[in-house]
């Protein structure tokens, strides 16, 4: 059973719905105990990292985290879910994060030409990095995936698995032993995206 953790920040109906829609039991919980039953965990998120962080903070969910994580549960985070893996972000100040990850979280303006929108927003293509990450495995050269972001991952090379193109090659997965990340949102990639969530939960099991 996959649990999503309920920390008030992020899109858990969406979520939910996905996985129960490719067959998956599922259920949204912000219970440290509840959520330790749980075969596999997502760390979802929108909005900012500061304030995100001080939410999971609030009720131990951070240091939950990551005692799930290094004892070798399953763990994916989903947009600023994923920002949060990593030991910082620099957006509207420097904030510490779960230091899951190596890697910071900087913003996109000044990285990216001026005459592209941000947020970015849309549709855009995976190019996997490493092949061997198994959230991929039922992916085909490519395939697109949906965005909503303004604040990407960098200097995070060892978890590297996907970048995409946005003005400059961003990172748009990761992928380290037991802990994974999408920067774009598997619940609204369509089919992708839930080939995306079922290689997970085959992780779970």
């Amino acid at each position: 059973m996959i649990g999503i953790i309920d920390y008030g920040v992020g899109n858990l109906f969406s979520l939910r719905s996905s996985f129960e829609a490719i067959g998956e039991k599922v259920f949204v919980s912000g219970n440290k105990e509840e959520l330790a039953k749980a075969d596999g965990l997502i760390l979802p998120g929108v909005g900012a990292f500061a304030d995100a962080i001080a939410k999971l903070r609030e009720n131990g969910l951070d240091e939950f985290v990551k005692e799930q994580a290094e004892n070798g549960k399953p763990l994916m985070g989903i947009c600023l879910g994923m920002q949060l893996l990593f030991e910082k972000s620099f957006e509207y100040g420097e904030h510490q994060g779960l230091s899951l990850l190596k890697g910071q979280v900087v913003p996109m303006q000044g990285s990216i030409p001026c005459e592209l929108k941000i947020p970015h927003i849309g549709w855009n293509a995976l190019h996997i990095k490493d092949e061997s990450c198994p959230l991929f495995e039922e992916l085909n050269k490519d395939d697109c995936v949906y965005f909503v972001h303004s604040y990407y991952a960098e200097n995070c090379e060892d978890s590297l698995a996907a970048t995409t193109e946005y003005g400059k090659e961003l990172t748009a997965a990761v992928c380290k032993g037991n802990v994974y990340g999408c920067q774009f949102h598997p619940e609204k990639s369509g089919s992708v995206g839930m080939k995306i969530l079922r290689s997970f939960c085959k992780l779970c099991k």
